[in-house]
C-alpha cells in the first residue's frame, strides 16, 4: 500500500507529522467580502504529479468547475515528474491548477493595496492624514517606479492608480507556461523563476547558457514560485516597456469593459525579442487552453476545517504546512 499524504504544522514549537489531509468547506469570496485570512495559509510541497492531483481532489478543486471557487494555497514547487509521468492534458491541467491560487492571491494583494491608496488619498483630501500616511504612499510609489508625491501631485496620483492594477489570470498562466516550459525549465527548477526575469547584479542569479560575451545579465532567483508571480506582476505594472499594457487596461476600465488577458497581451510587444509573434503565441495559448475562464475565478473563503485520515492510490508523499503570508518583503528591482 502506498503512503498517504502528510500535513506538517507549526502550531507548536516542534514539527508534528501526521497522516492527515486538510479538507475544507469554502464559499467563494465576493467583492465586498473580507480579505482572505492569510495567517494560516496552506502551503504544499508535492513530490509527484499524482500526489498533487489527489490533494486537489480532497479540496474538491476541479479545473472544469472553477465556479465552485479556488482554494487559497501556496505551491512550493512544480512536481519533478510532471514532464515524464503525465500526458499533455494532465500536465497542463496540473500546472494551471497549481499556479492559479497564487495568481488570485497576488491579484488580491494588489486590490487591497489599491484600496489602501484610495483611503490614504481620501484622508489627505479631508485634512486628516498623518505623516506616516505620506511615508506609506511614498513607499508604494517607489515600488511602482514612480517619482513625485501622489498626495499633492495630480499627475503622480493618476499614474500610481494606473499602475496599481491586477493582471488577468489567463495572461499570467499563459506566460508562465510559455516562459518556464510548464515549470520544467532550468530557471524554474533552480531559481523558482517562471517568467524569465533578469537581474544585472552579477552572482545573484543563474547565468543562462549561450549568454553573449561581455554581457552581465543573469536570470533572477526567487525564494518561491509565489515571489516570482508577484515580481512578474509588479514588472508589468511599473516597467516603461509595458506602458501600452497599462494603457489598454485603463481604457477598458474607463469604458467599463472586462479586462482580459487577450486584450492586455497586446501590450507585451517588448517582453520578447520576437515581438508580434510572441504576442500571437501567448494569445493562442489563452485560446487553445480556454484560459479566459480563469478570469472569472475567485478564491474560496475558509469556513470549516476538518482533518481526516485518507488512503490514496498512486499519490506518493507530499507535505502541507501552514504558513503566514500576510506580510511581504518589498520587491527589489535591479
Amino acid at each position: 500500500m502506498l503512503p498517504f499524504p502528510t500535513i506538517r504544522t507549526r502550531r507548536t514549537s516542534s514539527l508534528i507529522l501526521v497522516p492527515l489531509v486538510f479538507i475544507a468547506c469554502y464559499t467563494p469570496v465576493l467583492a465586498s467580502a473580507q480579505p482572505i485570512d492569510r495567517s494560516n495559509m496552506q502551503t504544499i510541497r508535492p513530490k509527484t504529479t499524482a500526489g498533487l492531483q489527489t490533494f486537489f481532489q480532497t479540496l474538491n478543486y476541479d479545473w472544469v468547475q472553477l465556479e465552485n471557487g479556488v482554494p487559497p494555497l501556496i505551491l512550493e514547487n512544480i512536481p519533478a515528474d510532471i514532464e515524464k509521468s503525465a500526458c499533455t492534458a494532465v500536465k497542463k491541467r496540473t500546472f494551471f491548477m497549481g499556479l492559479l491560487p497564487m495568481v488570485l492571491l497576488a491579484n488580491q494583494e494588489i486590490e487591497e493595496e489599491r484600496v489602501e491608496i484610495l483611503r490614504l488619498l481620501q484622508k489627505h483630501e479631508s485634512n486628516i492624514s498623518h505623516p506616516t500616511d505620506h511615508e506609506r504612499l511614498a513607499e508604494i510609489s517607489k515600488r511602482y517606479g514612480l517619482r513625485g508625491r501622489p498626495s499633492t501631485d495630480h499627475r503622480a496620483r493618476t499614474q500610481l492608480l494606473q499602475r496599481v492594477g491586477t493582471i488577468p489570470a489567463s495572461l499570467v498562466l499563459a506566460q508562465a507556461a510559455n516562459e518556464s516550459a510548464w515549470g520544467t525549465s532550468r530557471f524554474a527548477r533552480l531559481g523558482n523563476n517562471l517568467f524569465g526575469e533578469w537581474t544585472y547584479k552579477p552572482g545573484t542569479g543563474i547565468v543562462p547558457a549561450g549568454r553573449p560575451p561581455g554581457e552581465t545579465y543573469e536570470v533572477r532567483k526567487f525564494s518561491s514560485l509565489y515571489e516570482s508571480i508577484r515580481s512578474y506582476m509588479n514588472n508589468l505594472n511599473r516597467n516603461g516597456a509595458y506602458r501600452e499594457l497599462r494603457k489598454v487596461r485603463a481604457e477598458l476600465l474607463k469604458s467599463e469593459q472586462a479586462v482580459t488577458g487577450m486584450a492586455l497581451a497586446q501590450g507585451l510587444l517588448h517582453y520578447s525579442q520576437r515581438g508580434e509573434e510572441y504576442i500571437e503565441e501567448i494569445q493562442a495559448m489563452i485560446r487553445q487552453n480556454k484560459l479566459s475562464r480563469t478570469e472569472e475565478a475567485s478564491l474560496r473563503q475558509p469556513k470549516v476545517e476538518v482533518l481526516t485520515s485518507i488512503r490514496t492510490s498512486g499519490s506518493g508523499f507530499f507535505s502541507t504546512r501552514n504558513r503566514a503570508i500576510g506580510h511581504f518583503t518589498p520587491l527589489r528591482h535591479e
